[in-house]
């Protein structure tokens, strides 16, 4: 392809650059590893074929600035959205940041704000994307939206936007529009321009059109983009310069995933926050689409959070084979902790019992919740949760969760370390085996459980067990039972109790978690209620 002028006498000051400083035509190693970015791409992969169940899957990517664009979608002036308009302001000050060390280690960046190309018509950006040469492989439909691609329909879409997703209290939306209106703004589309937070310099582009960024892209030899602004769910997904159109044809595509922001109305299914929304649009993205980084791999510091977004992070990790909590934990906490927790879930290799990909995400969380039987682990695998919980953060156990790390006694295989005394020094219990199964478990209130605010909205009167009864006590002495659990001929046993951890954190087990037990309303509320009061939290509901 034809070189662009410009480009031409850009290659040609770098070389006289060079030889100027009496350097050779190409950079040391040294020199290119220190100028490399290096990412650690997230995605998402099935842990087995059809099971709908993934793991999270870092690579680290060693990327050469130099040939990056950094896309920046539809970050607006203003909104419909009050509420968008306000995350947006809140996030651009962070994307500025990260547009300005990108350009310095010279990335190229390409604004794109959509509909708003008039008021950039004089624009130096805007000119140099106008006098790009169309490239000549330009791909069928670049002009397009692009609504869904072929991976995707593997998968389900994960929530309902149907209805635009703005996520405004009604009344101050109102007031809103009305602004909007005497603003001399539609109160429907009322964006004119990008928002002056984020800076344009005269050697960016500004283009809405996906033929001229896609002759841009090809200009300057340019395979590798990252995307940042909003929607995540609409514009950045979806529109000519998206992420489904940079995937399918064929450039390395990531998402910025603290950088960017949904459409999405907690009042639509599947009735979790806004955040929480934002989430499983990433993840959908993860799975489907192409994989993503955070802001803070580039500028270093933390990753970008919203001001609101005060949710804590709860970790599951599944890795059982006799309750099918690998299919039931998900469900459950998508629709009993969806509004107040960010929910990461770790599942067991399903081709390596005594290994859970993916652990490392314990080391961002507050709450732990385990439904593990019998696994051994890797040193570097045990010393996550060990730091975890030695670090005094709170612990949630069911069912098989008594004897997680145990062998029974028995040696764990060589590069593998068992945890016998968790269940004494963790969750406060004494598991030495179960009745037999077939029978189902009354459950009665302890004398310490009565009144327990743990038990609030619990229908205890409605709850049995449906698995056997497991021989939990005597439980230790810091422990505090809630529930009592019986079978016909048997002594009762501890079902439910709370307990301070060796290390100081606070514990909730039951040794509920039968498949039929998230059946009972009243189970879930029990379990939902020990995940809050391990996070010191009060459920709205």
């Amino acid at each position: 392809m034809d070189k662009h002028p410009n480009e031409v006498m850009w290659r040609l000051a770098g070389i006289f650059t060079l030889v100027a400083c009496g350097l050779p035509g190409s950079l040391q190693a040294d020199d290119k590893e220190s100028a490399m970015l290096t990412l650690q791409l997230r995605s998402r992969q099935e842990t087995a074929p059809q099971t709908g169940r993934f793991h999270a899957v870092v690579k680290s990517a060693q990327w050469d600035p130099g040939q990056v664009a950094v896309i920046v979608c539809d970050m607006w002036d203003l909104h419909h959205c009050l509420n968008a308009t306000r995350r947006g302001a809140e996030m651009a000050p962070r994307m500025n940041a990260l547009l300005n060390h990108m350009r310095s280690r010279g990335a190229t960046i390409i604004h794109a704000p959509s509909s708003c190309m008039e008021r950039y018509r004089d624009h130096p950006a805007r000119k140099r994307a106008q006098t790009i040469p169309r490239a000549t492989n330009i791909p069928k439909d670049i002009g397009q939206w692009c609504y869904k691609i072929p991976a995707e329909e593997n998968g389900k879409y994960p929530i309902d936007q149907s209805d635009g997703g703005e996520d405004d209290d009604l009344e101050e939306h109102q007031r809103w529009a009305a602004k909007l209106k005497a603003m001399g703004r539609n109160p429907g589309a009322p964006w004119k321009a990008q928002t002056d937070l984020l800076e344009i310099r005269n050697d960016d582009y500004v283009s809405d059109n996906g033929e001229e960024i896609w002759s841009v892209l090809e200009m300057k030899g340019i395979a590798r983009v990252m995307l940042v602004g909003v929607h995540t769910n609409m514009c950045v997904l979806g529109r000519p310069f998206g992420l489904r159109q940079m995937a399918r044809n064929g450039k390395q595509v990531v998402l910025v995933r603290d950088m960017t922001d949904t459409m999405y109305n907690p009042a639509r299914a599947p009735y979790v926050s806004h955040f929480t929304g934002t989430d499983l649009i990433v993840e959908h993205i993860e799975k489907w689409v192409c994989p993503t980084i955070t802001s803070d791999q580039i500028l270093g510091g933390q990753p970008f959070q919203f001001k609101k977004d005060t949710r804590p992070h709860l970790v599951v990790v599944t890795a059982e084979r006799e309750y099918e909590t690998n299919r039931t934990l998900p469900k459950f906490c998508l629709e009993q902790l969806g509004k107040d927790f960010r929910v990461s879930h770790i599942f067991a290799n399903a081709d390596e019992r005594n290994d859970l990909p993916g652990i490392e995400v314990l080391q961002d969380a507050d709450v732990l919740l385990l439904s593990v039987r019998r696994r051994v682990l890797p040193p570097n695998q045990m010393a996550l949760i060990r730091n975890f919980i030695e670090g005094g953060k709170p612990v949630v156990g069911i069912r098989t969760a008594s004897h997680p790390f145990s062998l029974n006694g028995k040696e764990p295989p060589a590069g593998y370390l068992a945890w016998e005394s968790f269940d004494h020094d963790i969750l406060g219990g004494n598991y030495t085996g179960h009745h037999g199964a077939g029978v189902a478990v009354s459950v009665q209130v302890s004398a310490s459980g009565s009144g327990h605010p743990l038990l609030a909205g619990v229908q205890t009167d409605q709850l049995q067990g449906y698995g056997s009864l497991y021989k939990a006590g005597p439980l230790v002495t810091s422990a505090t039972p809630l529930l009592i659990g019986a079978v016909p001929g048997k002594d009762p046993e501890p079902l439910a109790w709370t307990n301070t951890s060796k290390y100081g954190g606070r514990v909730f087990y039951t040794a509920l978690g039968h498949p039929n037990d998230f059946s009972q309303p009243a189970f879930n509320q029990l379990l939902k209620n020990g995940i809050y009061w391990a996070a010191t939290m009060v459920s709205a509901d």
